[in-house]
Parts: structure tokens; sequence; C-alpha cells
């Protein structure tokens, strides 16, 4: 009786000490200094509005071995590549390539990158471009015990939603626990607003990252807004592709709407379409979205 007593108390107190250290799940740090954002600017809406000081000779010119094809080794640690598989798994709207870096099953927390229009599931595991920056994404998931996902999709309507939707719900059943953050970069938003709309993958989002990408005031109405997830949005304010003015647009339309909505964005002065993916400060984004949902 004393042993299964005890049994049970033990149990009781693994439950709890797992409960908690869910619900203060924090990305550990690495190269944190490296990988600052440039000084601000200004600031409004209590910081949650930022204007940094991006300067390309500092973080392309001084940062990279190669400009935009290669950062210095300093910003690199080759370590997840122990960790990473190019899978290949079935969905309902059928067979999906992708990268995993990380936990395959009992993960922390799992992260996504969305591509935009002529990237591919190789570019969100290139450890040399972007100032190294997905590196630095992978080894804070290898490191924090999550599973960082790079996948290829069939087009950014319809069919590639679904497949991602099935790549969801894939790995959450391997980890229903993990905290599920999204990243989408430029064209690749529109996936994420669809899954945003969409009740059974909205109830599991953590967090959504929109870099570099374009506004749908369609978001107000969607699951994930009456859920409140935390929204980030990195905007170069040279970005011609999509202009920052119209980011902007969406941030204030989402703080109208609900002034305490977990929402912030930061503007890169003077940065084009690709620095928001250059520059994020991914520990920090996703350590305030698990703190904030």
């Amino acid at each position: 009786m004393v042993f299964l007593r005890s049994i049970a108390l033990l149990l009781l107190l693994v439950s709890s000490v797992g409960v908690a250290w869910s619900q203060s799940l924090q990305l550990v740090p690495w190269k944190d200094e490296l990988f600052a954002l440039p000084p601000t600017l200004e600031e409004r809406d209590g910081g949650d509005y930022r204007i940094v000081n991006y300067s390309s000779q500092k973080e392309i010119n001084e940062r990279d071995a190669v400009n935009e094809k290669k950062v210095k080794k300093e910003y690199v640690s080759l370590e997840p590549l122990k960790f990473q598989k190019d899978a290949r798994i079935k969905t309902k709207a059928g067979w999906v390539r992708h990268f995993t870096v990380g936990r395959t099953e009992g993960a922390s927390i799992i992260v996504f990158y969305i591509h935009g229009h002529r990237g591919s599931r190789e570019q969100g595991v290139d450890d040399w471009t972007f100032g190294g920056n997905f590196n630095r994404l992978k080894n804070l998931a290898v490191k924090s015990g999550g599973l960082y996902i790079s996948p290829d999709f069939q087009g950014f309507t319809g069919r590639g939603a679904q497949q991602i939707a099935g790549l969801i719900e894939h790995y959450k059943a391997r980890s229903p626990n993990a905290k599920l953050i999204l990243s989408c970069g430029s064209a690749g938003g529109r996936i994420c607003y669809q899954l945003a709309k969409k009740d059974a993958i909205a109830a599991q989002m953590d967090g959504i990252m929109f870099l570099g990408s374009f506004s749908d005031n369609g978001f107000l109405s969607s699951d994930a807004f009456k859920d409140r997830v935390p929204i980030y949005i990195g905007h170069g304010s040279r970005d011609y592709i999509s202009l920052v003015e119209n980011l902007e647009g969406f941030y204030r339309s989402i703080r109208a709407r609900d002034p305490s909505y977990p929402i912030k964005m930061v503007r890169f002065e003077t940065g084009t379409h690709g620095t928001p993916i250059r520059m994020t400060d991914w520990r920090g984004v996703i350590n305030w979205m698990l703190s904030a949902k």
C-alpha cells in the first residue's frame, strides 16, 4: 500500500513538472549577441511597433564572407545536421517532401517555415544564406528539444494549404503537447492566412510570423484571430514587392479591433524584401509568442 502511494505521488509530481515545463517553455539562448536586432530608431504602442536601423553595410557586407551567399563561420554551427532528415509523407492532399530538423516525436515545439515564390524546402535549411539565420533557427530547435520543418508544397492556394495542414496533423499527432509556430516568408503568408481560417489548425497555433509577406484583412474574421493567436510582422521599408504601408495598415487594423491583441511589428528601415528573413530574431519573437498566448 505504501509502495502504491509512493508510485502515485511520483506520477503526480512528474505530471506537475511536465505541466509547469510546458507552460514556461522558452527557447534556449544561442548566439544571441550576434543575431541581436539593430538599434531602435522609434517605438510605439509600448514597444509593440518598432523601427530599427537596418544597415546593409553591417548586416551583409560585414557579416557575409560572400555577400548574400555565405555568412562568416562564427554565425554557424553544423551540429543540427546530425538531426536533419529529408522526409516524404503522404497526406490527404498528396505526398509532401520536407526537411525535419530535431525531434520528430515528443518535441517541445514545432516551427514551420513556409517559403515564398521560387523558394523550396532547401531554402529553409540552408545554413549559409540569409546571414545564417536559418542555421540559428535549426540550432534553437534542436537545443530546445523541438522540431523545425521546412516543406515543399504545391501552390499557394487550396492544395498547398491542405498539404501543410496534413503535415501539421502528422507531426502534432506524434508530439501532441508541442507548441506550434508558423513562419511565413513572402507569398508563403497566403498559406498561413488559409490555415488561420481552419478551426482545427487554428486551435493548435501558438503564433504566426509574417516575414516580408502580405496583408489580408480576412484574418480579422478567422479562427486564429478569435483565438488571439500571437502575430509578428517583420518588414523592410524598401520592400517594393509588398509595400510596408500595407503591413502597417494591417497591424493597425488588428489593434483597432482589439487594442490588447498580442501583435508586434518590426520595420527594418532601408531593408528590402528578404531583410526580415535575414534579420528577425527567432528566439526573441518565439519566446514572446510562447509567453503571450
